[in-house]
């Protein structure tokens, strides 16, 4: 199965010149989203990680999924002030503005490996701080796993620069 063929590519979304990579067609087709999680799953199996974190909100429809498959504990790294407890919280860059994403502190036990799971990497923006906030917790980032990589932004070489490792199922280009 070809994943590429349910992705569905947007013109001009969210604004003029961008070509939004649309996964919810993957998601309506259950062989499509079950091909996915198994190809996660398959990819994860090269790495030794105590929990699994998603990436709010996209990464979190894939990361739960494999948590449960993997009885593996899920870490929901959200949006400023979506957490109820005690959070540590890093500022970053995105595409179109600033943004901060948070954790809770009681998430993570000192030295735990962790794959973070998103939809999809472009600049980098969010994983770079996504892994910040592991790093912040007392962890350590096992991998970082995406369906979609935007070659062409760079995300994916940010991370490695910074010594993540890197995995995605599909690769398209940004533009």
């Amino acid at each position: 199965m070809n994943l590429k063929d349910y992705i569905r590519s947007i013109p001009d979304y969210p604004k003029k010149g961008i070509l939004f990579r649309d996964i919810t067609t993957l998601l309506k087709d259950e062989n499509a989203f079950s091909e996915t999680i198994d190809q996660i799953i398959n990819r994860s199996k090269k790495f030794d990680f105590d929990k699994i974190a998603g990436i709010e909100s996209r990464g979190f429809v894939f990361a739960s999924v494999i948590s449960y498959l993997l009885k593996k504990p899920f870490i929901m790294l959200r949006k400023k002030n979506k957490l109820p407890g005690e959070v540590h919280s890093v500022d970053f860059e995105l595409e179109y503005g600033a943004a901060t994403i948070e954790i809770h502190k009681d998430s993570i036990v000192k030295n735990e490996k962790i794959l973070i799971i998103d939809d999809l990497i472009a600049t980098g923006g969010t994983a770079l701080a996504a892994g910040d906030l592991i790093k912040l917790s007392g962890g350590q980032v096992a991998c970082f796993l995406f369906v979609i990589n935007l070659f062409d932004l760079n995300g994916s070489d940010n991370l490695i620069k910074k010594g993540y490792k890197v995995e995605s199922l599909l690769e398209f280009p940004g533009h």
